[in-house]
């Protein structure tokens, strides 16, 4: 059984989640390259929350059109992911997102999105030769 977590509880590289979050707002969707196939996707960003905060959560290609403005969902299987040093909450693969009756108070002054977290650099090609030990020694 998946925890039901809520916002301010949501930490970089949580997994295997689960919400229950209002639709403050979506953009429009807009199409991007991904790093990860090279391929165009359709790609959008909604804001979210709960009673405790509220988090961008990032909608990719289908995903975009399974949440509506002002519309509360329960949604299982998602996963924090980190973005230029900002979370972002992500629906996984195989989640189940289902629309729910319910309302609440949303605390629109805990962003976490807003938190700077540290972001590991990502490794190069050319770390490996970082260290100089492939030099001769004189």
């Amino acid at each position: 059984m998946m925890e039901t977590l809520k916002c301010k509880d949501l930490k970089p590289h949580t997994k295997k989640g689960a919400v229950e979050v209002q639709v403050l707002s979506r953009e429009e969707a807009r199409n991007v390259r991904a790093r990860k196939d090279r391929i165009s996707h359709a790609m959008s960003e909604a804001l979210v929350g709960d009673e405790t905060g509220t988090i961008l959560m990032t909608l990719w290609d289908d995903d975009v059109q399974r949440v509506d403005n002002g519309k509360t969902y329960f949604i299982s299987n998602v996963y924090v992911t980190l973005f230029r040093g900002s979370i972002r909450l992500n629906i996984g693969k195989y989640a189940d997102v289902k629309e729910i009756e319910k309302k609440f108070e949303v605390d629109l002054k805990n962003n976490m999105s807003e938190k700077v977290h540290e972001q590991p650099r990502r490794p190069s090609e050319y770390d490996r030769f970082s260290s100089g030990s492939f030099w001769p020694e004189h």
